[in-house]
């Protein structure tokens, strides 16, 4: 059953307890990500995070990592553009063992300098294997083709220049600006009692005294590039798409299953017309990303250079021809889809807590489960068109191209020159 509390000195503790599994899950979520970060010091969010499992006053980086292996559980995080997580999931019967991991990590890195140093070349090798890696970083030209180079079209990761230029004062500044108790949610889902976990939680993070402050969110407008950016490679990686919506947006639940019927599976539009009929591609999804104020719908596909012309011209007429095609029959499939797919993730006890804490952070307030199918449930094939037909009517598509061909190759053949 979910509740939310807060802790003594304010900051929200979202909790689902539930007797029936044997593990928890406890993340602590801050409200500072890419986007918030100035163009000198794109990256710091991420970095910051690395370093955090660098050492504390307690224990070094080997004693962290060998407590959470002797208990079998995982201490990890992740920053994303508009938040970092920090989380532990283990048995329920090391609860405190991992609540003081997670809390002591979170409260007093010591962000050793030698430790910074080794980190620099760490996340550069974390950003070699991205651009080595063409069929994900296509996904960061596209963003940055789109949302420009400040804000939204930041790399989470930043890049060596920024990185290269960190200093310790850097990272300790960013903690001071972010990591206060108005930008801190805590989340927890599993077998705890939730008065147990309250208490222990408000002898640590529940005395931090930071009040931090909001990040400066860049205005990001979207922008209907189409661009081309040669690389000889085996394979032409393919981002398009249109403008989406925001997280707590109406349309949220229409968003995703009209996603669900384009190119979210098997049966979806995309991958039986493009890959399986007519043989043009191995890979080909849709996928929606949602953030606090916009959002973007998007394409991507891999296949040869003689065919990246022909899988953008299928792909635009796919999503140019939905809002008079659309069927009940694939309406009532991509509902059955979502809900299971839905109840099947929730079933996790790190899916419910990343699922109570985001609705927390983009809506203010809980769902339930059944709350969701409800909306999924009344979402009208009426709805499904007229959205469909917005979406197109209302963006023009951008355009990334990655790979061996050039912009005289497209020109002509592919509709979007």
């Amino acid at each position: 059953m979910f509740n939310k509390i807060k802790l003594n000195n304010g900051i929200p503790l979202l909790t689902e307890a539930s007797s029936d599994v044997r593990s928890l899950c406890v993340g602590i979520w801050v409200k500072a990500g890419a986007r918030y970060e100035s163009p000198e010091k794109n990256g710091i969010s991420h970095f910051l995070e690395h370093m955090f499992f660098k050492g504390t006053e307690r224990r070094s980086a080997e004693d962290i990592a060998r407590e959470i292996d002797s208990i079998g559980g995982e201490l990890n995080a992740m920053t994303s553009t508009e938040y970092t997580l920090y989380y532990v999931k283990v048995l329920d019967e090391f609860m405190e063992k991992a609540l003081d991991l997670l809390t002591d990590i979170f409260l007093n890195p010591t962000l050793p300098d030698d430790g910074i140093e080794k980190e620099k070349g760490i996340i550069s090798e974390e950003i070699n294997m991205v651009e080595d890696t063409p069929s994900d970083y296509v996904h960061e030209l596209f963003g940055l083709n789109v949302w420009g180079s400040g804000g939204l079209g930041q790399p989470v990761l930043g890049t060596r220049d920024t990185i290269g230029a960190f200093t310790r004062a850097d990272l300790t500044s960013h903690i001071e600006k972010y990591y206060g108790n108005a930008n801190i949610v805590v989340a927890c889902s599993g077998n705890f009692s939730e008065s147990h976990i309250a208490d222990y939680l408000n002898k640590n993070i529940g005395k931090l005294g930071r009040s931090g402050q909001p990040g400066s969110r860049q205005l990001s407008v979207f922008k209907n590039n189409v661009e081309v950016i040669h690389k000889d490679l085996s394979e032409s990686h393919i981002c398009l798409g249109v403008k989406g919506m925001h997280y707590s947006s109406d349309d949220r639940y229409a968003m995703y299953l009209l996603n669900t019927i384009l190119g979210s599976g098997f049966s979806s539009r995309l991958f039986q017309n493009i890959r399986e009929k007519r043989g043009l591609v191995y890979s080909i999804y849709s996928y929606h990303t949602s953030y606090s104020d916009t959002g973007v719908w998007s394409v991507y596909a891999g296949t040869e250079k003689k065919h990246v012309s022909e899988v953008i011209n299928v792909t635009v007429d796919e999503i140019t021809g939905l809002e008079t095609s659309l069927t009940a029959e694939e309406l009532a499939r991509a509902k059955a889809q979502l809900k299971g797919n839905l109840i099947l993730a929730l079933e996790s006890t790190s899916n419910k807590m990343t699922n109570i804490a985001k609705q927390e952070l983009y809506y203010g307030r809980y769902y339930s489960p059944d709350d969701i199918i409800a909306m999924v449930d009344a979402v009208s094939l009426e709805e499904l068109r007229g959205l469909a037909g917005r979406l197109v009517s209302e963006n023009k598509f951008a355009l990334t191209v990655y790979g061996s061909v050039t912009e005289a190759d497209l020109k002509g053949p592919c509709s979007l020159f």
